[in-house]
């Protein structure tokens, strides 16, 4: 048995032995196999389900044997779902084979952006919130096989997950059969660091017993019964991490500077100190920043309840100013997940992974009153935003922004002035593509300023936002434009 190119012969076969101290219940030990045995399994058209949450947590060798199956056996073409964006296995190499017809609920890869926009992938974009639940009432039919990565498989069968959860636990409970990798490289110590409860369908759900950031509420295992594992592969592939352009910009700090002087002057407010609230925040570099500075004021017990966690939850440990951070996947770079690992039992304990209809879940972002901060591609003057949208083209997806934004204490959305490429407005006079409404943000934040929408009619969230947000030269002709539509309407009478 080999374990296709990413092991040496002799590197794999002096780790099998601890492979197998992974599988503990002994039973599964003849379900092991190779990544291009497991392959073997994915016939064409079969909807698959894979874990992780962002390039962690994720199968890796299995769709690499899958695309290396591909160069001579011809694609084999299938409906996937990720729980959010994916590593390069899957959202480039997989979809560059042509084994990926259909793509759910969320990406952000440039390859598997491409491919959406040039017709060659199908793509349809959900709430985060939604995908399990959505597959459990079998809006897009039957899966068939779940691929999970695992650091672990308890003695009575439960897959303990790595470093993302994701809606691993739904695809397990959905699909005919399930292959399992278990990761060398993930540490088993990960084991207790995973809280995974599936909530009842209608008319039975209840409510969800969740109150604190810190609440457990399931068990620390994907429940599977042994009879459904298909096959266990070993893997011993890094999670790819995320990629973080570390030259100076300016932006992004003052954006980040802009956050902090917001929260400073929310906690200043009589009604609801904010140090009591949990703090969302978006893959970026905006949110690094921000919490890497809050670990470095006297605020502490600063407490997270995000989809994401990343390199600055550790900062916040190593300073003693974290309380508590709950999420459903560690998005961080390589550098920050070998830091994690080398210290894990001290940063475990104040870490905990959901499955992502907890993370994101509706209910609870407004039973803890989290503060929401997400990134918008562009924000109109009127207070719409855009998430996903380059025109028609799709950029990435909306994510879990619509669950938090719609349902937070406080809606936050930053983005730079202008787009990076062209200098054109990212503050417009009308977004070409709507995700989250007026309705839902509280204050749009830009390079130059605050504009705090609350209260506020449509003509002076207009004004607030142009003269707060947009970039300097290109307010004059935003003004101009609002003045215009305001004397029509008179004119009109409309």
């Amino acid at each position: 048995m080999t374990n296709g190119t990413d092991y040496k012969e002799g590197v794999f076969m002096d780790s099998l032995s601890n492979f197998k101290d992974r599988i503990r219940k002994k039973s599964l030990l003849s379900k092991i196999m190779s990544p291009e045995e497991a392959s073997q399994y994915i016939q064409p058209n079969m909807l698959i389900g894979c874990s992780g949450f962002t390039p962690v947590g994720y199968p890796k060798v299995i769709p690499a044997a899958l695309a290396k199956r591909a160069e001579t056996e011809g694609p084999v073409p299938l409906t996937l779902w990720c729980g959010a964006s994916s590593g390069r296995e899957i959202d480039e190499e997989l979809a560059s084979s042509g084994c990926i017809k259909r793509r759910y609920p969320y990406q952000s890869n440039k390859v598997m952006r491409s491919m959406i926009n040039e017709g060659k992938i199908e793509y349809s974009d959900i709430h985060l919130s939604m995908g399990g639940q959505n597959l459990r009432y079998g809006f897009y039919g039957k899966m068939d096989v779940a691929l999970i990565e695992a650091a672990a498989i308890t003695e009575n069968g439960g897959i303990v997950p790595s470093t993302a959860v994701g809606d691993a636990a739904a695809y397990v409970r959905c699909a005919n059969k399930v292959i399992i990798e278990i990761n060398l490289t993930q540490p088993a110590e990960l084991e207790g660091m995973h809280d995974i409860f599936i909530p009842q369908d209608p008319p039975y759900r209840k409510p969800l017993p969740l109150r604190s950031v810190r609440d457990r509420i399931g068990v620390p295992f994907i429940e599977c019964g042994a009879g459904k594992i298909l096959g266990i592969v070993p893997s011993s592939v890094p999670d790819c991490g995320v990629l973080y352009d570390k030259r100076c910009d300016p932006v992004s700090e003052k954006i980040a500077a802009n956050v902090l002087n917001l929260l400073d002057l929310e906690n200043k407010r009589p009604i609801i100190p904010i140090n009591q609230l949990p703090l969302q925040f978006g893959v970026g570099r905006v949110a690094n920043i921000v919490l890497s500075e809050l670990a470095k004021t006297v605020r502490g017990d600063i407490k997270i309840y995000s989809e994401v966690l990343q390199d600055a939850v550790l900062d916040l440990i190593d300073a003693g100013k974290l309380a508590f951070a709950s999420g459903t996947s560690l998005t961080m770079t390589k550098g920050g997940l070998q830091r994690l690992f080398q210290h894990l039992e001290d940063y475990k304990e104040k870490i905990l992974l959901r499955s992502e209809e907890i993370s994101n879940s509706p209910e609870i972002i407004r039973r803890l009153g989290v503060i929401a901060v997400n990134t918008a591609l562009e924000a109109d003057i009127f207070g719409n935003v855009n998430s996903s949208h380059n025109g028609y083209d799709i950029v990435n997806g909306i994510g879990g922004s619509g669950d938090f934004a719609r349902n937070a204490y406080l809606t936050i959305f930053v983005c730079p002035s202008l787009y990076k490429t062209d200098g054109s407005s990212n503050i417009v006079f009308n977004c070409s593509h709507v995700d989250h409404t007026e309705h839902d943000v509280d204050v749009i934040i830009t390079e130059y300023g605050v504009a705090d929408l609350r209260g506020l009619t449509r003509t002076e969230r207009a004004k607030e936002i142009i003269g707060k947000c947009a970039h300097p030269s290109h307010r004059c002709g935003l003004y101009k434009r609002l003045r215009s539509m305001r004397h029509c309407r008179r004119e009109t009478g409309a």
